[in-house]
């Protein structure tokens, strides 16, 4: 396995944010969950606190209540041990998120990007997943079906907690 900067299990470090790298499985996807500044704000919060990880049922162990590049987390899927680090923060005024990378003890090598965008003409709040990824271990290279199936079932539960944090902030 290749070893990237700071301990990072990939060599790509900061791809999400332009081209993604060949050579790995991508994702991207996207989906409406609120509408008006107020929705941004609660969308923005709950990726950059933890809670969409935690509303999609990983339990999350870091120093930082908020996302800060170069800080590290580690999630926990049932027995799965999910350490990252934090490659970058998203903080533009229209645009607030982070993306980070896999540390060694990941079961796959590469990045993910969760992004909020408010769009100021149609008011739509979207947020956004962007992610290139291939096993790091044995056991996921032999299992990479079952893997992309278990990715695209987290990346869908991401989405779907943003989007009822945003609805009960209405409430």
């Amino acid at each position: 396995m290749a070893s990237g900067p700071g301990g990072l299990t990939y060599l790509e470090v900061g791809a999400t944010s332009g081209v993604l790298p060949a050579g790995y499985h991508h994702v991207h996807e996207s989906a409406t969950v609120g509408s008006g500044r107020e929705d941004f704000e609660v969308a923005a919060r709950t990726v950059l606190n933890w809670g969409m990880h935690r509303g999609a049922g990983l339990t999350v162990r870091t120093a930082a209540p908020t996302a800060v590049a170069g800080h590290d987390a580690t999630f926990g899927l049932g027995p799965v041990t999910i350490p990252v680090r934090i490659v970058y923060v998203v903080d533009e005024p229209n645009r607030q998120g982070f993306a980070y990378g896999t540390r060694a003890g990941h079961p796959e090598c590469g990045e993910e990007l969760f992004v909020v965008q408010f769009d100021e003409t149609s008011t739509a709040v979207r947020i956004e997943i962007i992610a290139f990824s291939k096993p790091g271990t044995w056991w996921v290279r032999l299992g990479a079906p079952i893997g992309r199936r278990v990715q695209a079932f987290v990346t869908r539960r991401y989405i779907r907690a943003v989007r009822e944090s945003v609805n009960r902030s209405r409430v």
